[in-house]
């Protein structure tokens, strides 16, 4: 199986998962940004993807609890596109990351995790939630 990547994205970091050959997700890395350098993001996004070899992205949908799209959600979509502009042959997928946060806080607590520890991974943790889940859809032939 190739490796996907997971990605939670948020106004100054991204989270960053990454499956493996058997298809299980691995928090990789919590890169931060500027407030709105998205451009630094998509940049540095675009060379870990070369670097592991990465064709395939779970790009983290925040849609709304009612399942409308909101500033989160339109954020999420321009940086799918923007992604797209720097290297087109990218397969990515909105994936809807309702409750992710809340999923990867609560394993991080069941691991007694510090408080401090928790704020530097969640993001990276989230993302690792959005890869599973869509690594779970893919699986289930639901994509």
């Amino acid at each position: 199986m190739k490796k996907v990547a997971g990605l939670d994205l948020g106004t100054r970091s991204c989270g960053i998962a990454v499956s493996d050959v058997l298809g299980i997700a691995h928090g990789r890395e919590e890169y931060r940004f500027l407030e709105g350098a998205y451009k630094q993001a998509v940049a540095h996004i675009i060379e870990f993807l070369h670097n592991e070899g990465i064709d395939e992205v779970a790009l983290g949908y925040p849609l709304n609890m009612d399942g409308s799209a909101g500033e989160s959600a339109h954020r999420s979509e321009r940086f799918k596109e923007e992604l797209l502009e720097v290297d087109p042959k990218l397969k990515i997928t909105l994936v809807d990351e309702r409750l992710t946060t809340v999923v990867a806080s609560k394993r991080l607590l069941e691991a007694d995790i510090s408080r401090k520890k928790r704020h530097a991974v969640i993001d990276q943790q989230a993302a690792q939630v959005i890869l599973e889940s869509y690594l779970n859809q893919k699986e289930g032939g639901n994509l």
